[in-house]
């Protein structure tokens, strides 16, 4: 029965008729996609998305670059400033809480303490590095406290 030559041309005659309503689908998905004067609208579409994510590429290579430097003079820079008022003469009343200690403090702990100690008599005013929350000269309990809370500061 499967042999009869009739169900076979009728089996091939569908199948060319699938297979032409198939071609013909995928020429009118190919007109829609290529509607413009030829092929090349569609090349130049392609080449100028490309020249596009080239240049989107680079830019991102250039913000990325940027943004360390950005990072790495962040990090050199003040980022916690902090000042204690006191008063050196203890009970005396000399000076009040005129006196301070200031604190300028990269996020690396590097920056200076300066203090002023003050008295009717005169003004003295100390400026010390810092390299990493430490400084290479004696460091007051004033100025001790104040790197402590501008390292508190940072932390957070």
């Amino acid at each position: 029965m499967l042999s009869n030559p009739l169900f076979v041309t009728y089996g091939l005659i569908s199948c060319i008729v699938i297979l032409v309503g198939w071609v013909v689908r995928l020429e009118i998905k190919m007109w829609r996609l290529l509607r413009g004067k030829d092929a090349k609208s569609l090349e130049d579409a392609i080449v100028s998305a490309h020249d596009n994510l080239d240049k989107l590429n680079e830019f991102q290579k250039e913000s990325v670059l940027y943004f360390i430097n950005i990072e790495k003079r962040l990090n050199r820079s003040v980022q916690a400033v902090e000042t204690i008022r006191f008063n050196p003469f203890k009970g005396t009343g000399e000076g009040g809480s005129q006196s301070f200690s200031t604190s300028f403090l990269s996020e690396n702990g590097d920056g200076v303490v300066l203090s002023s100690l003050y008295s009717r008599d005169r003004v003295s005013v100390f400026s010390k590095p810092l390299a990493k929350y430490e400084s290479t000269f004696e460091l007051t309990d004033e100025e001790k406290e104040v790197i402590a809370v501008a390292k508190k500061n940072l932390e957070r």
